[in-house]
């Protein structure tokens, strides 16, 4: 089949990004063709992918968007493909691999009934019933059990249209046998002494994933544990507001900010935390990969994978409504547990045991039968 794969920006370090390519990199191992519309790549081009990069002017977002949409329409009515498959939400999709939360949700718990009338809300809003609205024809490939029950709740998404995927992280984030060698010339790099703690705050997008909440925990740190203690944050992102925050908490020296990179299994080998208090997020990723890297986490609730970490026995997990002084007394009392080596073992054999890498060969199947049945 031809496959249009439609996506708004694409960047190497972005966790749905990522997906993409890996469910294309599969479809085409299906014996598909994959070509990927978007406003703007930055990065290298897989081979065998055709980027068309489309071109529009505008200043704001929901606009930008829509002249996207329109775009995309004209194009494909010049060049058919067999099935248009969505990575953000938008109207004549045939099938939307759902990597995002629900806004209605979002929006109806942190904005007035008023905001939600604005020209830029009301365009998302209606973005995101043209998929999850009963009278759309759009196949979901679904992610997070959790978002899937709230999208359902607002939308009434009948169940037929809605396929569940397992996990798909990279099997190598396991701890292999050369997990020490990995955390040795992790903390060489780092100039971290065995005995000091590392604790890693891991994807881009600082603010939504609460590196603001992590700084002023890692701060409420006892004073002797702080100063043999590191803040490494990981991801594509504006870190000036977070590097002062740290400077206003005493704690500049401590911490430091790493761009996206490619060496994710040494960087999981070498922390003694990963610390992921989001706001909001429809899976987290990451805490599935330092579950089976054996690092163990500490989250909250709000993220469509904590669930894992818990059935793993592989960390904690904060329930809502989040309080900063609950984060403050967890992170200083993983980082001193006894309980360490245990939750590293739990979420080991966790990742030996479960599947959690399955997705883009499942996610390509269904595409396969989606355009079969089409």
């Amino acid at each position: 089949m031809r496959l249009a794969f439609v996506l708004y920006k694409y960047f190497p370090y972005g966790g749905l990004q990522r997906d993409m390519l890996r469910i294309a990199a599969a479809c085409r191992q299906a014996g598909h063709q994959v070509r990927v519309y978007t406003l703007a790549w930055e990065g290298a081009v897989p081979e065998g992918v055709e980027v068309f990069r489309i071109q529009v002017k505008r200043v704001s977002s929901h606009a930008r968007n829509r002249d996207f949409s329109s775009e995309i329409r004209a194009l494909l009515a010049q060049n058919p493909v067999d099935l248009v498959i969505g990575f953000n939400k938008m109207p004549g999709l045939d099938v939307y691999y759902a990597a995002d939360g629900c806004l209605r949700e979002k929006l109806i718990a942190e904005r007035s009934w008023l905001s939600r009338l604005a020209p830029r809300y009301r365009h998302f809003l209606d973005y995101e019933a043209a998929v999850f609205a009963p009278s759309s024809r759009t196949k979901i490939l679904m992610i997070s059990p959790r978002q899937c029950e709230i999208f359902t709740r607002h939308y009434g998404t009948p169940e037929e249209r809605i396929h569940m995927l397992p996990p798909g992280i990279d099997r190598d984030r396991m701890a292999g046998a050369d997990a020490a060698q990995l955390r040795a010339s992790f903390r060489q790099e780092f100039a971290v002494a065995d005995d000091d703690r590392v604790v890693l705050c891991i994807g881009s997008g600082f603010k939504t994933k609460g590196l603001d909440r992590s700084l002023r925990a890692f701060a409420a740190l006892p004073p002797a544990l702080c100063k043999r203690s590191h803040l490494i944050a990981i991801g594509e992102d504006n870190a000036s507001t977070f590097s002062d925050q740290a400077r206003q908490l005493g704690v500049g020296e401590r911490f430091q900010v790493l761009r996206g990179r490619d060496d994710i299994p040494r960087i999981l080998q070498g922390g003694d935390i990963l610390l992921h208090p989001a706001y909001y997020e429809n899976t987290g990723t990451v805490l599935l990969e330092a579950v089976v890297a054996g690092l163990p986490v500490l989250t909250t609730d709000t993220c469509g994978y904590a669930f894992h970490v818990e059935r793993a026995a592989a960390g904690r997990v904060l329930g809502s409504p989040f309080h900063q002084d609950e984060l403050d007394a967890a992170l200083a009392q993983m980082l001193q547990s006894p309980q360490r080596d245990e939750w590293a073992r739990s979420g080991i054999e966790y990742g030996r045991t479960q599947d959690l890498y399955s997705m883009p060969e499942l996610a390509a199947d269904l595409i396969s039968q989606i355009g079969a049945a089409r």
